[in-house]
């Protein structure tokens, strides 16, 4: 099962090589999608079909990559049944479509890979080929802008790569003489391990890894990639990239668990997701271009996961929540975005007028889409950051806390004032409405409805998931 969401790619792009047939990819897009999902939901949920050789010694599913794999795959097939419509619509040149399909493959191929993995050498590995595959996407259009966004992309990140490759070398240090970078191994000997250097690796892999998660101060490249990128991959580089880097700190954060020297780690996990938080608060604000602020709005929310992380806990159960329902609401949120673009032709605020009455099932997706990220009842995020809530009482963290409702209090009132002015507002230019079809609604529809169904009542399955992902923590 998992050989065949890793080969299946691969196999696809060689088959767009050869046969260069212009229907052949949203095809191939769309069945690695479906693959993807149902291997996904057998591997998470053990269904009676799943083959006795899932799993080998450098990929398979463990407790707390099932969560990251169920997510990754639900946007996957959103996006997949959105870019049927995006690229119906997009005029551009059949080799250059061809290009970009060749890179959304490659693309969830490696956050696949980055999740499944089994050893920290491996997961740097393929997070480095996420780098690779998008770099392209975000220059797809080829402005001026797109390819300033793409080379602050490469070279922030591949800083970031290197520094997180410094931070496995120092990791070895710690080890002593076992010779392995086997997540089941450094947990097992975490205890023998040499704390100094096992905490200077913990700084270098969550500063190099922090830059592909952006958490602020390294999420410079973010705000560029996200405004650029066309609207699918803008919603899986916030829904699924940043969970993957995400993944890669919290394997390597265990380690300190383990090894008994986490408080380290958590002032650290503590002061950039605090950070994030305050670098969003900023500049939400002053915002002018509407993809922009909803990366800063996933720069606020990977800042949330760090301190749910760091509180540990009920802080931890309420991270995992937090991370499906920012990536089912995100997703829903660029998807949308990428209908605004479609229908105005521009990406400034100030140039959306009147969404409800240009097209109301936009206008509306958009309005649902900004209640549930700013964790209005029944959000599901509402649960998550009320559980954050409560772990910081229960430690007696109340500046904190107190910090932390002021700066989502800012966050929000600056996401609202935006989307606002863009749905009620009157129309101050004669925008022809478009019959955009169903694939570019109803994948926005089923997540945000997954989002706030979730909110209300939680599956027994997805409750134990979530349970066992937060084991150890």
């Amino acid at each position: 099962m998992i050989n065949l969401i890793l080969l299946f790619p691969l196999l696809a792009c060689l088959i767009l090589f050869i046969f260069k047939k212009k229907f052949l990819n949203n095809l191939m897009v769309n069945l690695y999608a479906i693959i993807h999902f149902v291997v996904s939901l057998a591997l998470c949920f053990n269904m009676d079909f799943l083959p006795a050789w899932s799993g080998n010694k450098f990929f398979a599913v463990d407790d707390t990559n099932k969560i990251f794999l169920i997510a990754m795959s639900v946007v996957f097939l959103a996006v997949a049944i959105y870019n049927n419509g995006y690229l119906k619509n997009n005029e551009e040149l059949t080799r250059k479509i061809r290009h970009y399909t060749y890179m959304m493959l490659f693309f969830v191929f490696s956050m696949t890979g980055a999740v499944l993995s089994t050893n920290l050498g491996i997961t740097w590995v393929f997070i480095e080929g996420t780098t690779l595959a998008s770099a392209y996407l975000i220059y797809f259009h080829k402005t001026k802008h797109s390819i300033e966004a793409a080379w602050k992309y490469v070279f922030i990140c591949s800083i970031g790569i290197a520094l997180a490759f410094v931070g496995i070398i120092l990791l070895t240090i710690a080890t002593g003489n076992l010779n392995t970078l086997f997540y089941n191994d450094l947990y097992n000997n975490a205890q023998l391990f040499n704390p100094f250097w096992l905490k200077l690796s913990f700084v270098f892999i969550l500063f190099g890894i922090g830059t592909k998660m952006g958490l602020a101060p390294v999420h410079f490249w973010l705000p560029d990639a996200h405004a650029e990128a066309p609207s699918p991959i803008s919603a899986l580089l916030s829904a699924t990239l940043l969970n993957s880097a995400f993944l890669m700190i919290l394997n390597v954060f265990r380690i300190t668990v383990f090894a008994g020297c986490d408080g380290y780690a958590r002032i650290m996990l503590l002061v950039m997701g605090f950070l994030s938080l305050f670098i969003t608060a900023v500049f939400v604000y002053h915002i002018n271009n509407y993809k922009r602020m909803l990366a800063y709005s996933s720069i606020e929310n990977m800042g949330i996961l760090a301190i749910g992380t760091a509180l540990g806990g009920i802080g931890m159960l309420a991270a995992m929540i937090h991370l499906v329902g920012h990536s089912l609401i995100k997703a829903s949120f660029f998807l949308t975005s990428g209908n605004i673009l479609e229908l105005y032709g521009t990406k400034k605020i100030k140039s959306v007028t009147g969404l409800l009455k240009t097209d109301r099932k936009t206008g509306w997706l958009w309005i649902i889409s900004f209640l549930g990220i700013s964790a209005f009842p029944p959000s599901v995020l509402f649960i998550s950051e009320f559980l954050m809530i409560k772990s910081m009482f229960m430690k007696n963290h109340f500046i904190l806390c107190g910090l932390f409702l002021l700066l989502l209090t800012i966050i929000i009132y600056g996401l609202g004032k935006a989307v606002i002015k863009m749905t009620f507002s009157e129309k101050t230019e004669d925008i022809s409405p478009k019959d955009f079809g169903w694939n570019m609604y109803l994948p926005q529809i089923l997540m945000l409805a997954a989002a706030f169904i979730t909110g209300i009542y939680m599956p027994q399955g997805f409750t134990k998931m979530i349970l066992a992902a937060v084991a150890g923590f």
